[in-house]
């Protein structure tokens, strides 16, 4: 039996415990082997019951049980929290349409390890490691399906039992880079996604764009499992619809010129510029989901038009259109936040101005300071942020890996520094206390008059507190009746 030498903080601790009885398990041994240890650990503690293990545990840190029937324990030390279970078999609930949660788990202390292995996903999660030998228990062949890098079904009768498993197997190759072995295609494009909840689409969704080196990979696999049409039939769309080959030479494998293939490309490039410039982490999700539904909004818009002496395919007002369709979206799935940053609110105004930098740029021998105030404002002052996508946007016509920022991002960065554009100078000068001092009263008319105000500001025509409340004195005036002015 081949044997794992590496080593884990609390290894020792755990073995001191539970003897030859405790096992890591799954993803944990699966990326010792990939030689890319993870800091996730999963262990199975064998013939031992819930109880026993407890008691065994109570003394040494703190306990959370999870599920009784699944058999999981939360258990942490010294700040490091690892789950540990029992082994178990997992069988479906009988229903038409099942979810995740649908699975009902029997966990038993004296199952052999090799049959709690079984009910895992995929091979390369089928392993178990002793601690106190290091002995690797690979019954499914797991080992060489990860030197193959390729995700294989541990038992094919019992995928199609958790629905999660068709999105597992799209983050997997995606994150792992494996090749998804074609006999799981078939299978799960028979599963009925329909019972999924929308917790666990956005959170398959989240760990794609931001775990994946390319998350392209992930995306495509959505579409070849089904799991796309299914779920997301807003990106679905996009397969079908084609794009002007002379502004947008990518294409598919296949030869086809899609929005889908562009998509693809511009994730991908947003990802590796994210990277280069090291983006504030926070904001990259808000970035990656702009990028996944930039171009949406060409599913409703597409059409031929004549113009320049030839047939070409335009999408006038997809930029708007997106943004109402990835809300709906965002609804739907309950895209709000993640990890405490905002995704929602961030991704929408990319989404909306996606296609202004590249107009500012059109139009730069005659640009002045007010679109670049307008630009700043419609971004909510995260205008960096709008270059970025635009950036990748147009390095998504090709496969090479963007470098850096390209000429017309460096170009709109450096002219919003000239003009002194930045998020201090596009917040608003004046506010309803202001305007309370000067006597409006509360309600849509000061509301009306914020708005002009703050348009003003925007065009230029004041840039201090001072200038701003001299043109609020003025319209102040200008607004009440001729008879009570001074």
């Amino acid at each position: 039996m081949p044997k794992l030498e590496p080593d884990f903080q609390d290894r020792r601790f755990f073995v001191r415990l539970f003897g030859d009885d405790v096992y890591a398990v799954g993803g944990f041994v699966r990326d010792i082997l990939r030689r890319k240890p993870s800091g996730e650990i999963d262990l199975l503690v064998t013939r031992r019951t819930l109880d026993e293990i407890i008691g065994i545990l109570e003394p040494k840190g703190k306990v959370d049980l999870v599920g009784k029937s699944f058999g999981v324990i939360k258990f942490t030390r010294a700040g490091r929290t690892v789950d540990i279970a029992l082994p178990r078999i997992d069988r479906a609930a009988v229903k038409s349409v099942r979810g995740h949660k649908d699975i009902r788990a029997q966990s038993d202390p004296m199952l052999p390890v090799e049959e709690d292995l079984r009910r895992r996903d995929f091979r390369c999660n089928s392993l178990a490691w002793r601690l106190s030998d290091g002995a690797l228990i690979d019954p499914f062949n797991g080992r060489r399906d990860i030197r193959e890098k390729i995700l294989r079904l541990t038992d094919p009768a019992a995928f199609p039992e958790d629905p999660l498993r068709v999105l597992r197997a799209a983050r997997f190759a995606s994150v792992l880079e494996f090749a998804v072995d074609p006999e799981v295609y078939p299978i799960a494009r028979k599963v009925d996604l329909s019972g999924l909840s929308v917790e666990r689409i956005a959170d398959e969704l989240f760990k794609i764009l931001l775990r994946s080196p390319r998350p392209s990979r992930g995306l495509e696999e959505l579409f070849r499992l089904g799991a796309l049409r299914a779920l997301l039939p807003e990106l679905y769309a996009l397969t079908l619809v084609i794009q002007d080959s002379v502004f947008h030479p990518e294409k598919d494998d296949f030869g086809h010129h899609t929005v889908w293939a562009h998509t693809k490309l511009t994730v991908d490039q947003a990802k590796r510029l994210a990277e280069k410039l090291d983006l504030d982490p926070a904001k990259r999700p808000a970035l990656l989901w702009a990028a996944l539904f930039h171009d949406a909004g060409k599913a409703e818009t597409t059409h031929w038009e004549y113009k320049r002496g030839r047939m070409a395919v335009t999408s006038a007002g997809h930029d708007t259109a997106g943004e109402k369709l990835a809300l709906r979206v965002f609804d739907r799935l309950k895209i709000h936040a993640w990890n405490g940053a905002d995704v929602r609110d961030l991704a929408l105004r990319l989404i909306r101005t996606h296609h202004r930098a590249a107009e500012l740029w059109n139009n730069r021998t005659i640009v002045t300071k007010k679109a670049f105030n307008r630009f700043a404002a419609d971004t909510g002052g995260e205008f960096e942020l709008a270059a970025v996508l635009d950036a990748a946007d147009r390095a998504g016509r090709a496969e090479r890996p963007a470098a850096g920022l390209d000429r017309e991002a460096r170009w709109l960065l450096e002219s919003m520094r000239k003009h002194n554009v930045s998020r201090e100078t596009i917040r608003p000068l004046l506010q309803g206390r202001d305007l309370l001092k000067l006597n409006v009263p509360p309600g849509p008319g000061m509301g009306k008059l914020l708005k002009d105000l703050y348009r003003r500001q925007l065009d230029n025509e004041f840039d201090t507190r001072a200038g701003a409340l001299k043109a609020a004195r003025r319209l102040v005036r200008e607004q009440r009746p001729a008879k009570e002015r001074p």
